[in-house]
């Protein structure tokens, strides 16, 4: 009860620096001269600009023999453009106190720019130059090639890293999402600078685009900015969604075998769309069950109670396609069988049980909370509205989002457990050497 009333007046306070989260600013919706739309907070409060942004189509989406070529072109971006390399473009955003980055997701190129409010003129013409002119110079595509293949080659021995792969693998089997965002060392090898050209031509469009913007910048102003800097884009059709993801219908343990003291292990259940009526309720269920930290079930049960693990933990992902619910843990290879046999039973319990009163109302307490406590900067909050914009919800969502979590019920938490945590559609991923763990095609 301590840590909820520190909580709930940190969330007072923070209240009155974040006023968007409750409501007391404005979400401006503007449209710019060339039909760029874009949601606009303004906050003269600090000097800063912040631009959250991003265009359909991601590393799903790459070409056959290309695996990886959006990713590495999404970094490319900012090494070089129009006369400048990329050591004259990093030294013109640190001159300008700017930050640009661009990268790329499952569904999605997204991208950031930070800059002073005195030199946005400078901030902005760096971003029109990364879209419109970028270099994709020899050098550095073999620089950010090599870096990308000695990374893949790391992740490839770590435990962590390798379970998190093979749950993908594994649940996405032939369906675009199966793919490692970051690609194969042979699909970079056929990345050359003509066809990373031709793959930053096909993704940046001004259809698809999604933009936000947080700071001390007004309508007419981020309207001409946006017209500069995105309005040289060609429109065009932006490549096509992957197909629906079909959720497997049979449970199925895979073991990856490697030689370390301790087992990492991943479940993964099929979850909930983000603009599904029930998406508040499985919120909180997860915050119970494995999202809330040192307060949630699998954490008291599987290492306060039984010292199985040092984290274990729960949460859902969405994307364009598919949404998972993911429990990952780690314990020794003795004992991983008996951590992931409790995670079980604790499914078990939310099915039949549900949660109670208390567990409901501190969900619910750090939920609403939670929140206003993440968005520290206007770069946080420029993020927040475009995910917002990217889930299709509307400006006035940050005003209701108290009120539908407030709104959930012991049966709703209760009913959509039941939906979820079914042991028939559960995938576990092994990775180790586990003692009593087998199998199962």
């Amino acid at each position: 009860m301590k840590r909820l009333r520190v909580l709930a007046a940190a969330i007072a306070s923070l209240f009155t620096l974040l006023p968007v989260v409750a409501g007391a600013i404005e979400i401006k919706e503007i449209t710019t001269p060339l039909g760029i739309k874009a949601w606009l907070v303004e906050d003269r409060s600090t000097p800063v600009v912040a631009l959250s942004y991003s265009f359909s189509g991601g590393t799903a989406t790459d070409p056959a023999g290309q695996a990886g070529i959006t990713d590495l072109m999404a970094g490319l971006l900012t090494d070089g453009a129009g006369s400048m390399d990329a050591q004259a473009f990093r030294q013109r955003q640190e001159n300008t106190a700017a930050s640009l980055g661009f990268n790329a997701s499952l569904d999605r190129l997204n991208g950031s720019l930070r800059v002073l409010s005195v030199n946005r003129d400078e901030g902005f013409e760096l971003l029109r130059l990364a879209l419109t002119q970028p270099r994709f110079d020899p050098d550095m595509v073999n620089q950010r090639r090599a870096q990308t293949i000695a990374s893949i080659n790391q992740a490839s021995q770590r435990p962590g890293s390798v379970a998190s792969r093979t749950l993908m693998e594994t649940l996405f089997a032939g369906h675009p999402y199966a793919a490692d965002p970051d690609g194969t060392p042979e699909g970079l090898a056929a990345a050359t600078p003509e066809l990373l050209k031709k793959r930053a031509a096909e993704l940046l469009l001004r259809n698809g685009l999604i933009v936000s913007a947080v700071g001390d910048i007004g309508e007419a102003e981020l309207a001409r900015q946006l017209d500069r800097s995105f309005g040289v884009l060609l429109t065009g059709t932006p490549p096509a969604l992957p197909p629906q993801w079909v959720p497997p219908t049979t449970a199925r343990t895979v073991v990856v075998e490697r030689p370390v003291p301790q087992s990492t292990a991943v479940m993964a259940l099929p979850g909930i769309a983000r603009d599904d009526p029930e998406w508040y309720a499985a919120l909180v269920m997860n915050h119970v069950l494995g999202g809330g930290g040192q307060q949630s079930r699998l954490f008291n049960e599987v290492r306060e109670k039984r010292g199985l693990a040092y984290s274990v933990s729960s949460g859902l992902r969405t994307y364009r396609r598919a949404s998972l619910l993911v429990m990952s843990t780690g314990s020794a290879n003795e004992r991983i069988a008996e951590a992931i046999k409790v995670i079980r039973v604790e499914m078990g319990r939310m099915r039949n049980e549900g949660v109670t009163e208390s567990e409901l109302n501190d969900a619910k307490t750090y939920l609403t909370g939670a929140l206003a406590l993440s968005l520290d900067s206007s770069g946080s909050i420029a993020g927040l509205l475009h995910s917002l914009q990217i889930d299709g919800l509307s400006p006035d969502h940050l005003t209701r989002r108290g009120a539908l979590i407030a709104a959930v019920r012991l049966e709703d938490v209760r009913n959509v457990a039941r939906r979820l945590l079914r042991d028939e559609t559960l995938t576990t991923v092994v990775v180790g050497k586990p003692v009593g763990v087998s199998p199962i095609p």
